[in-house]
């Protein structure tokens, strides 16, 4: 993996890869889509429940991309390594879409289960948190000019931000709040009933190949972003 560290290895490594991740992608979410409609409608929730299929895995890609951020953050701040800028910067705008994602078919969940659109509670209070650490890491990394400060100020940023990632997930554990605790990979069993198990894992394994196939596919656009700006700063200094 450290040899892929190398932005020319990495660019040869992922590029017949990308297009196989997006083509898996849409296989999965074709299929997803599919069973998630053709599934049973619950005995409380009724046609609601078919929500779980995308706000579960948004919101735990919400989650992941944010580790791929933070972890990518450590990295540039410790070995203040050009392409893991690179990965922290391409894994906000997808990790930033999922969380909204998530948010918005939450509420939308929760209005006919809850009886309202949102509530302060610690899960969606600490969710959308996330969101605003998304926002302000793209917002801090566009307020400065320069590339390598916009990067190690965007990066410490994001390695606060992970602070917030156990507070999401352990919030229904820690506090009474009104959002219900994990239903599936539950001690002991899944509280998940087995009739939607495939159409929730396929939904999930289908959000995870589709942020792999988004991030490295921005990863490998900002390569080129740098190499056409590195280019362009020595052709400047020749003329």
């Amino acid at each position: 993996m450290f040899g892929l560290s190398n932005p020319q290895r990495f660019m040869a490594f992922t590029g017949p890869l990308t297009p196989v991740l997006w083509g898996l992608a849409a296989v999965l979410l074709g299929v997803g889509a599919w069973l998630s409609f053709t599934v049973p409608a619950d005995y409380q929730q009724g046609d609601t429940v078919r929500i779980m299929f995308v706000h579960v895995p948004a919101a735990t890609l919400g989650l992941g991309a944010y580790a791929a951020l933070g972890v990518s953050s450590f990295f540039t701040l410790v070995f203040r390594h050009a392409l893991a800028d690179a990965a922290a910067r391409a894994a906000a705008l997808p990790g930033a879409a999922f969380t909204a994602l998530a948010l918005f078919t939450g509420s939308l969940w929760g209005q006919p289960m809850w009886g309202t659109w949102w509530v302060w509670d610690a899960r969606l209070t600490s969710v959308l948190v996330l969101f605003l650490f998304y926002l302000g890491y793209m917002a801090l990394r566009a307020s400065i000019d320069d590339e390598q400060k916009a990067g190690r100020a965007a990066a410490v940023l994001g390695l606060v931000g992970l602070i917030n990632l156990p507070i999401v997930k352990f919030s229904v554990d820690w506090w009474n709040t009104l959002h219900q605790p994990a239903s599936f990979l539950t001690p002991g069993s899944s509280g998940l009933d087995p009739v939607y198990l495939p159409p929730f894992l396929t939904m999930l394994a289908a959000y995870g190949v589709l942020f792999a196939a988004l991030w490295l596919t921005a990863i490998r656009t900002e390569i080129r972003r740098r190499r056409v700006m590195t280019l362009r700063g020595r052709l400047a200094q020749e003329a």
